[in-house]
């Protein structure tokens, strides 16, 4: 991995450090925390490489309509709302049901 490309993962990593239990964010938006020309996909790719890392909750980011769609780098697949579950977030056919509640936005916490 390039040195761009790590430097710009942690800084998604921090982010995501940040996020308060049983709550959730988005892509889209710790995209626009970052700012420049980051995307939501940039985001998406860092948290895929997050997964097995402990002290990153990658399971706490979800996408903008609240879909579990990282939940195919978790294993077992269940993990991603397991986690979440056990936070007390409500999930029904993989997706957050109670998302404006509960997302979390970095541009509004700092």
């Amino acid at each position: 991995m390039t040195k761009i490309i790590s430097d710009t993962y942690e800084k998604i990593y921090e982010i995501v450090r940040q996020i308060p239990e049983g709550r959730v964010s988005t892509y889209g938006l710790i995209a626009k925390y970052i700012g420049g020309k980051f995307s939501a996909r940039v985001v998406g790719y860092a948290m895929n490489h997050a997964h097995n890392r402990e002290d990153v909750p990658a399971h706490r980011v979800v996408n903008r309509n609240g879909l579990l769609t990282g939940k195919h780098h978790f294993n077992p697949l269940s993990l991603m709302q397991q986690l979440l579950e056990n936070e007390g977030v409500e999930i029904i056919n993989d997706k957050v049901v109670n998302l404006k509640e509960i997302v979390w936005n970095p541009n509004e916490s700092h």
